[in-house]
C-alpha cells in the first residue's frame, strides 16, 4: 500500500519559497521633473512686529450683522525702507488674505463691549483688490493677546504721526523753495529789464547831446 504523505509536507511543497528583496542597483528616472519655484508673499521687505492667532469678522451693513472673514494669524508688518506699518491677516489653511490695510495715525482701536477678548476698528481695506471702508472685529484666545494687539496697534498709529507731519513740513518747504526760485527769477528778469531801459535812456541821452553839440558848432561857424 502506498504511503500517504503528511499534509504539512504537501503544503510546504505547494508553497514557493519567498524571495528576499535584492538590490539590483537599477535607477529609475522620474517621469515628471519638478522645478523649484520661488514663491513671493509680498512681505520680503517687511519685518513682523506682531504675530498672533485670531479670528476676524467684518460688519455687513446691508445685512446689519457680523460676518466671519476667517481664522488665522494677524500680523503688523513694518516696511524696512519707508517705515510704514500695515495690518495683514491670512486664513490659516488657504492662506487667503482676509485683511490688508495700512495703520494710519487717524485710526483708533476700541475694546468690544461685553467681550474683553475682542476689539474693533475702522479701516480702508484692500484685501479684495479694491479699497473698501470696513468695520472689523477681531477675537483672540486670551485677554492678554487682545490687550497686546490693542497696545501695539495704537502705538504704531501714534508713531505714524511724526512721519505725516514731516511729509507736510517737507511739502511746505518744497513749495516755499519753488516760490523763492520763481520770485528770484522774476527779480532777475525785472533787473535785466531795468538795466536794458537804463542803457537805452543813456544811449538816447548821448545821441541827443551829440546832436545839440553838432548844431551848436554849425551855428558858431555860420556866425
Amino acid at each position: 500500500m502506498a504511503s500517504k504523505e503528511p499534509e504539512h509536507e504537501h503544503r510546504e511543497d505547494g508553497e514557493a519559497p519567498a524571495a528576499e528583496d535584492e538590490d539590483t542597483g537599477a535607477q529609475v528616472a522620474p517621469i515628471v521633473k519638478l522645478e523649484e519655484v520661488a514663491v513671493s508673499t509680498g512681505e520680503e521687505n517687511e519685518d513682523a512686529i506682531l504675530d498672533l492667532k485670531s479670528k476676524l469678522y467684518r460688519f455687513d451693513k446691508e445685512g446689519n450683522q457680523w460676518k466671519e472673514r476667517g481664522a488665522g494669524t494677524v500680523k503688523l508688518l513694518k516696511h524696512k525702507e519707508t517705515g510704514k506699518v500695515r495690518l495683514v491677516m491670512r486664513q490659516s489653511k488657504t492662506l487667503k488674505i482676509c485683511a490688508n490695510h495700512l495703520v494710519l495715525p487717524t485710526m483708533t482701536v476700541q475694546e468690544h463691549a461685553g467681550n474683553d477678548k475682542s476689539c474693533l476698528w475702522h479701516a480702508a481695506d484692500f484685501s479684495d483688490g479694491e479699497l473698501k471702508d470696513e468695520l472689523f472685529c477681531i477675537r483672540f484666545a486670551s485677554v492678554e493677546n487682545c490687550k497686546t494687539f490693542m497696545e501695539m496697534f495704537q502705538e504704531v498709529a501714534e508713531l505714524q504721526k511724526p512721519n505725516e507731519e514731516n511729509k507736510d513740513a517737507s511739502a511746505a518747504a518744497e513749495s516755499l523753495e519753488k516760490l523763492s526760485v520763481k520770485e528770484k527769477k522774476a527779480e532777475d528778469k525785472a533787473g535785466k529789464a531795468v538795466a536794458t531801459n537804463e542803457g537805452k535812456e543813456t544811449k538816447a541821452y548821448d545821441t541827443d547831446k551829440a546832436d545839440i553839440e553838432k548844431k551848436d558848432g554849425e551855428a558858431t561857424s555860420s556866425t
